[in-house]
């Protein structure tokens, strides 16, 4: 059994079908899933990142960049949707990489996906952190600077500097919360999400609904500004700089996937939930962005807070938004970091039942049905690296972990398309290979985009993993062992 050896579909299919003491419950149906995407995807970006794309690349004409967006998520969401329906185990792109990849790049990948949900999960509690203290300063309650941020601060010119600051104490204690919820049970965790989500998407609709009462069609004129001769600014070119920002404001919709195997239809309910979470994220965020673009001049976009501006612009019949709209964006990145830390555990306990992680990582808590060793591993994890760190560094590499594994989820499908074509498939990737080329394209693309050091620390996160496969993993694998289908803990 050589790096390259793929696990059998088939076997696959078997150990999901397995249910004992050492599985997880199957509670969530297509309605939860749907919502677990969209609790994923409505974050940070729908507040934040539609008024700096507006501002600063395309205007007006960020609508686009919302639909491109939304289309290169769509090429990547396809192919979620055909390996969930088909392989409904709880490892995601990891097990995708393994049935058609081989054991190699399976475990980069699922190392690299602690990019996405272990360090994406700190990235949003830091920033739900500035956007807690914020409502706080509404209702005239202030917390002391030095326990709000990190002790360090980060920029491309001079990297980490300390800032006097000590510990980000908001964000270690959400993260801390949301670790208890997820350990007490996915069906818990699952309802927790739905009230948030309900929650910050009434929210959207108020200021959908109101705000296109003041909308000031002029603002929308010209809808394309002119290009200023430099790439990426205005005009066409910065529509698709445009559509580069505001991409990672849909990444989450893939973490639905790490729920197959507590699915209860999982042929029918995950691509349900992959692709219709996506689908209404995406109308969410069109409608949003022509509601701040017509409310205020583009250009006045550029702010932490751009949906407070653009409210602004439209007059005291909107004012009374204000604390609605720090609530909505609060109870946002809440259920964001919440749905990331549900992924991770599940990444871990997949790459256990293999044998590449020790088998305390495939422990499942004998009442509560999850698996709870590793959700508290990874709360403690992500609540340390979201207390000492700055947004901006982690920001980059959830980025460019999320785009990688985007990449191979894209090329599993062509692959075992070509080598396995004649195997059911309860959902089918459209327009194959067009879909998935297109996938594989966008996501490069942008992955060159990247700051060349956002590159180099990839490297080097994937060679401390390496280190890791070659001392323990590749021993103790479990195909290479030639122990197929045997479960973490028996």
């Amino acid at each position: 059994m050589g790096l390259w050896t793929t696990k059998s579909i088939t076997e696959l299919q078997a150990e999901a079908s397995v249910e004992n003491e050492h599985s997880l419950k199957r509670t969530l149906g297509a309605w939860n899933l749907t919502l677990l995407g969209i609790g994923a995807i409505i974050g940070a970006g729908i507040f934040v990142l539609t008024g700096n794309a507006a501002a600063q690349y395309a205007g007006p004409a960020v609508v686009l960049s919302m639909v491109a967006a939304g289309l290169a998520c769509l090429f990547a969401g396809l192919c979620y949707a055909e390996f969930a329906s088909m392989i409904p185990i709880a490892g995601s792109a990891y097990t995708y990489a393994y049935a058609t990849l081989g054991e190699f790049v399976a475990w980069i990948i699922g190392w690299d996906l602690m990019l996405e949900y272990l360090f994406g999960a700190a990235t949003v509690a830091v920033g739900w952190s500035g956007n807690f203290v914020k409502l706080l300063g509404y209702f005239g309650m202030t917390l002391p600077g030095q326990w709000t941020n990190a002790p360090f601060s980060y920029s491309q010119a001079d990297g980490l500097a300390q800032t006097g600051a000590i510990l980000n104490i908001p964000a270690v204690l959400l993260i801390l919360a949301m670790t208890v919820i997820l350990v007490i049970g996915i069906k818990e965790s699952a309802g927790f999400n739905n009230v948030i989500v309900f929650i910050k998407v009434a929210i959207i609709f108020l200021v959908i609904g109101f705000g296109f009462t003041a909308v000031d069609a002029g603002n929308w004129q010209p809808f394309i500004p002119e290009n200023t001769g430099k790439f990426g600014e205005f005009g066409w070119s910065g529509i698709l700089r445009g559509a580069g920002v505001i991409f990672f404001a849909y990444i989450g919709f893939d973490a639905v996937s790490t729920t197959a195997q507590e699915a209860k239809n999982p042929q029918k309910d995950m691509p349900i939930g992959i692709l219709g979470s996506l689908a209404i994220c995406t109308v969410l965020y069109i409608l949003m962005a022509l509601v701040m673009t017509g409310l205020a001049p583009y250009k006045e976009l550029n702010d932490p807070a751009p949906v407070l501006v653009a409210l602004g612009y439209g007059g005291s019949g909107l004012s009374w938004l204000k604390i609605p709209i720090a609530i909505g964006s609060v109870a946002g990145l809440a259920s964001v970091v919440l749905v990331m830390l549900m992924a991770q555990p599940r990444i871990f306990y997949s790459m256990s039942r293999d044998g590449l992680l020790p088998p305390l990582f495939g422990k499942v808590h004998p009442k509560f049905k999850t698996p709870h060793i590793t959700s508290m591993i990874t709360g403690v994890v992500a609540a340390v690296v979201a207390g000492l760190f700055p947004i901006g560094l982690l920001g980059e590499l959830v980025s460019i972990g999320t785009l990688f594994a985007f990449v191979v989820v894209c090329f599993g499908v062509l692959v075992l398309r070509r080598t396995q074509p004649n195997l059911p498939r309860a959902f089918k990737t459209p327009l194959v290979p067009l879909v998935p080329v297109l996938g594989i394209l966008s996501c490069l693309g942008l992955m060159l985009g990247l700051p060349f050091d956002t590159w180099m620390r990839l490297f080097v996160w994937l060679a401390i993993g390496l280190v890791i496969y070659f001392v323990y993993g590749k021993r103790n694998s479990r195909l290479g062992r030639r122990e197929p289908g045997v479960v973490a803990g028996d």
